[in-house]
């Protein structure tokens, strides 16, 4: 099946946040129950036609602040050269000096830094070396598994969101105005004119839609680090709560596409 087409229908849920009574959390329950899961290296296309292994490393990842490019570098000190395939070339040209790991962007932000067409901490698909021992793909990734802790903790913040987008924005409610956080699918249509140029794109695409959980299960806890748990906790319930009442409705109506909940297309297409 083609990807599908943007625009579709999709439901909400509004909530209060329970840590922050004077802000709202605005959720996308058709991404969030949908079964979208990560397939890098497993059947992914990656964004670029012309690197299919390198999924959506292909470019640097831009730094969310200068807080999140700090973290990344004190990770990075944390690699060897067994697992990375670059250690060399970021080590720095002065003694004492930080690992060259960044670089500004053709947008004047800064990101991680990119060598031979990708980002520099993606081992390509292949390669081998005396003493190497990494395997394919984010080392900071693979850092994370070693270590025994969420890649949450080792990685950019744009990688271990994505493909989840957390946007906000302000609501005039008479005299006040309210802050709404808003959980959603970082679709296509999200990356302005770069999203046009990708060749492939995974979440509205059924091949990446044969997760075994529900997004909101598969990635709690990147959305707890974005939420917090009081929050998470209540978006959890609003979600199991969909969940039942699709089940019973649809073993009702002996159909999958239901007209009282808007499925996400890409997870109905998947399991056609």
């Amino acid at each position: 099946m083609p990807e599908v087409q943007p625009g579709f229908a999709r439901d909400f849920v509004e909530f209060v946040d329970p840590s922050e009574p004077d802000e709202i959390f605005r959720c996308d329950l058709t991404w969030l129950t949908s079964y979208w899961t990560c397939i890098f290296g497993n059947g992914c296309c990656g964004i670029d036609e012309d690197k299919p292994d390198a999924g959506c490393c292909s470019d640097g990842a831009y730094y969310s602040d200068e807080e999140d490019e700090a973290r990344t570098l004190k990770v990075a000190e944390r690699l060897t050269p067994e697992m990375w395939q670059f250690y060399k070339e970021a080590q720095p040209k002065k003694k004492n000096g930080p690992l060259r790991v960044s670089e500004v962007g053709l947008d004047k932000d800064r990101k991680t830094r990119m060598v031979k067409k990708s980002c520099i901490f993606l081992n390509r698909k292949g390669y081998e070396a005396e003493g190497f021992t990494g395997s394919f793909g984010c080392v900071l990734h693979h850092l994370a598994e070693q270590e025994g802790v969420h890649f949450v903790e080792t990685k950019p913040d744009v990688c271990w969101q994505l493909p989840i987008r957390r946007s906000f924005e302000t609501r005039q409610l008479g005299d006040r105005e309210i802050s709404v956080t808003v959980i959603g699918e970082y679709e296509r249509l999200a990356w302005g004119e770069d999203g046009a140029n990708f060749s492939w794109y995974c979440t509205s695409n059924t091949e990446a839609h044969v997760g075994r959980e529900p997004v909101y299960k598969s990635n709690r806890y990147e959305l707890t680090a974005l939420m917090g748990e009081k929050a998470y906790a209540l978006l959890t319930q609003y979600c199991d709560a969909r969940m039942e009442a699709i089940a019973v409705t649809a073993q009702a109506q002996k159909k999958r596409q239901l007209p009282l909940f808007i499925i996400h297309p890409a997870s109905t297409g998947s399991h056609k």
